[in-house]
């Protein structure tokens, strides 16, 4: 359970360094440059930890596609970019994916 609880904090150090790349604006904004390599940083550190336990493909599929689901609200909410409905139907089915790993899979190490 704790290595999911650090694989999760991997996933918000790099919602977060996603975020602030996009403010960074090609790493020409010193402050948002330093968060986006700090929190890339953390992610990655924390990933590396995971992955002692973890096996890496069930790691990063949990890691991208809980990724994508919050980069994807933090740009609906925080960037005002507006979804159609193949996006949406595609995000479900990335949830989907993680929750049938994550439940069904003997791979995922339960």
């Amino acid at each position: 359970m704790k290595n999911y609880l650090v694989l999760l904090l991997a996933i918000v150090f790099e919602t977060v360094a996603t975020s602030f790349l996009k403010q960074s604006e090609q790493f020409t904004r010193p402050v948002p440059s330093i968060v986006t390599v700090v929190c890339y940083a953390g992610a990655f550190y924390c990933l590396s930890i995971v992955l002692k336990t973890i096996p890496v493909g069930i790691a990063y599929a949990i890691w991208s596609g809980v990724g994508i689901v919050l980069i994807t609200l933090i740009g609906l909410f925080v960037f005002r970019q507006r979804l159609d409905l193949p996006a949406v139907i595609g995000l479900l089915l990335i949830i989907a994916g993680v929750v049938v790993i994550n439940l069904f899979s003997r791979t995922a190490g339960h």
